[in-house]
């Protein structure tokens, strides 16, 4: 049964990563946080691992979704060039942030962010953007803000990278192609992190390496793969508004269960 909740996780979390550029993290760290409580893990370390976890499931999902965006032209690699020094700044200093803050407040502050973002998406879903892209010093804070929170939350970057493209008048197709390379970066840099935060950590379930659960990472891995490309594909050719607003619903869903205003 919980093989199953993985590849069911694994199959969502990679369609969204591919059609919206979100990483998938909005799917698996709720749905982790639900599913280790089973498996006995302790309260202490649970968001730990869920954000260390999907962090090193966004590494091969974003590798399949950012291949496939490619693909078709969409990934704008020279922005992602001068967006990258800022994401790996900013993922180191959210590992080093969430290795220091208590599980339940981790929990919160996704929750609290995750519901924002559902709102901005929902509501914005038809906005032009607003300013063109800012300079080199302008990108290079934007993605240690970026970084930071991603890594933070465990979310892979796009819930912050997509709305920011897009107020910039990067085209939407274009935005969710660039925010799944950013992904890959995030995830790497942040999941290395997460790994070597927790590899002293007493207490450990078996299974885990740091703060990374090689069960859940490898069934969830194994199924998003699969999917991040039809994702994209979707992305392509499907009404992005429409899509945009009933992930925005989803999301805002899963934000009220992590703070605990919604039991399912």
């Amino acid at each position: 049964m919980i093989l199953l909740a993985y590849l069911a996780v694994g199959l969502l979390a990679g369609l969204i990563a591919g059609m919206l550029g979100l990483g998938g993290g909005v799917v698996i760290v709720p749905a982790l946080a639900l599913v280790f409580p089973l498996l006995g893990i302790p309260a202490d370390m649970l968001m730990h691992l869920a954000i260390g976890t999907s962090l090193a499931v966004i590494v091969p999902t974003s590798m399949s979704s950012t291949y496939a965006h490619y693909r078709r032209g969409a990934v704008d690699v020279p922005l992602v060039r001068l967006l990258l020094p800022g994401l790996v700044v900013g993922a180191v200093l959210g590992g080093w942030l969430a290795d220091k803050l208590p599980s339940a407040l981790l929990s919160r502050v996704f929750g609290v962010f995750v519901v924002c973002v559902a709102t901005q998406i929902f509501f914005n879903a038809t906005a032009p953007g607003r300013r063109p892209l800012p300079g080199t010093s302008g990108l290079l804070t934007t993605g240690t803000v970026i970084g930071t929170m991603s890594t933070l939350l465990g979310i892979g970057g796009g819930s912050l990278t997509v709305p920011f493209l897009n107020y910039c008048r990067v085209d939407m197709r274009r935005a969710v192609a660039t925010s799944s390379a950013c992904g890959l970066v995030l995830g790497v840099v942040g999941a290395a992190v997460f790994l070597w935060a927790g590899r002293d950590h007493p207490g450990l379930p078996p299974g885990a390496v740091g703060y990374l659960y090689l069960p859940a990472f490898i069934g969830i891995a194994v199924a998003s793969v699969l999917t991040a490309p039809l994702g994209a594909r979707l992305a392509h050719s499907l009404p992005v508004v429409t899509l945009k607003r009933i992930f925005a619903v989803f999301l805002a869903m899963a934000g009220l269960r992590m703070l605990g205003v919604l039991h399912f």
